[in-house]
């Protein structure tokens, strides 16, 4: 599988596992963890969660996926933006940890900007990383004009987490270039849509059946072609698991490609970054 390299050199493959809305029913979880483990075993190393999913119930997911199995994986989880202060994210962090059931976060972000300066943001996470607490930090749904905020710290940024899928396609137009020329990783993440709408689309269900695979494989090989992004998605069940770890073996044609553009135009101006 093709890796993604971070700005410290480390590397992860191009396609993890994502855990939103896992850990929501307990009558779930153990079918939870069993997914994220068999991802593991097909190479998805990167998992990533956050202390607002499921109210902290996915990180407990991902604590009963790695048991005995912690050094297999580069685990990612996110911070609430208004406890990303001096004052209360190291307390949120030791919460994630302690729910993680692990010593360490591989990597850390800010779920998405609000009323907490950046500056300040960044100086609770670089105290994290002398702490010995998380790795390296990183930001979600931040635009072009949040990651030149932050200037000088911006080399330290790992990635940028954001929303981008056929359905999403705003980041190409001026986020994706901006972070290849930084040489920083982007996160996608929903990066099959959300609620089976987009796997509906003619179109891509088309591509699918050229490749004799289902329309979410296609959805995640148009993400993985861009150089520099690494996809999450969610599986809750082994048969989806498969699926999306074959979707790092697709390589789409030009014709793949001009059918998908042709019914999920690429952008032509800088739009607002979406959200989910």
């Amino acid at each position: 599988m093709r890796q993604i390299r971070f700005p410290d050199g480390t590397e992860v493959p191009a396609l993890g596992q994502g855990t939103w809305h896992m850990g929501e029913r307990g009558a779930d979880r153990r079918a939870e963890a069993d997914a994220l483990r068999l991802g593991l075993d097909l190479g998805l190393k990167l998992i990533d969660t956050a202390e607002m999913y499921a109210d902290g119930g996915a990180e407990e997911v991902v604590r009963d996926a790695l048991a005995g199995r912690r050094d297999e994986a580069f685990v990612v989880s996110k911070v609430y933006p208004q406890n990303a202060s001096r004052a209360r994210m190291a307390k949120a962090c030791e919460a994630s940890l302690r729910r993680l059931g692990m010593e360490t976060i591989d990597l850390y972000l800010l779920h998405w900007r609000g009323g907490v300066p950046l500056t300040e943001t960044v100086e609770a996470f670089e105290a994290l990383i002398r702490a010995g607490k998380i790795r390296r930090w990183g930001v979600s749904n931040l635009d072009l004009d949040d990651l030149e905020e932050l200037g000088a710290a911006l080399p330290d940024c790992a990635t940028d987490q954001v929303l981008y899928n056929l359905d999403a396609r705003g980041p190409e137009y001026s986020l994706l270039p901006f972070c290849a020329e930084k040489e920083m990783p982007v996160m996608a993440y929903s990066p099959v849509g959300q609620g089976g709408r987009l796997l509906c689309n003619p179109a891509l269900l088309k591509v699918a059946a050229r490749h004799g695979t289902g329309a979410a494989a296609i959805a995640l090989a148009f993400v993985l072609r861009r150089k520099g992004v690494i996809a999450i998605p969610k599986a809750g069940d082994p048969a989806h698991v498969r699926e999306n770890a074959a979707a790092a073996a697709i390589s789409l044609s030009e014709e793949d490609l001009r059918d998908l553009d042709a019914a999920f135009p690429p952008p032509r101006r800088k739009t607002a970054l979406a959200m989910l």
